[in-house]
């Protein structure tokens, strides 16, 4: 039996940290963090907060624990899952204007 996209299965993955660059090290660390998540297949919201579509639950633990392997040993880090139906109800504001919440990336759907 097929079970269908619901936008309350479907995820998306949220990464948030503060991580120390007061030492060439620390931002060494924090640099590699960010290209970690970005190689896991995070995209950048803020410069401080990624994101990741996910297509269940299932998939979005298995990339929290993914994030969970790289943590630096420094910094503050948390973890956040949202719902597609909570995504959508996101505002986003670039100064005073509004814009919409970016559509999730297209699914492939195998029978």
């Amino acid at each position: 039996m097929q079970e269908c996209i619901s936008k309350y299965r479907v995820m998306w993955v949220w990464v948030l940290f503060d991580l120390p660059t007061e030492t060439k090290k620390q931002r060494k660390m924090a640099a590699e963090f960010r290209k970690s998540l970005i190689q896991n297949g995070f995209q950048m919201f803020q410069f401080s907060i990624y994101m990741r579509h996910c297509a269940s639950v299932e998939n979005a633990e298995v990339h929290k624990r993914r994030v969970r392997s790289i943590l630096p040993a420094e910094g503050k880090v948390c973890i956040m899952g949202l719902t597609d139906a909570q995504f959508a109800n996101m505002q986003i504001f670039y100064g005073a204007k509004s814009y919409k919440t970016p559509p999730p990336p297209m699914q492939l759907e195998l029978f």
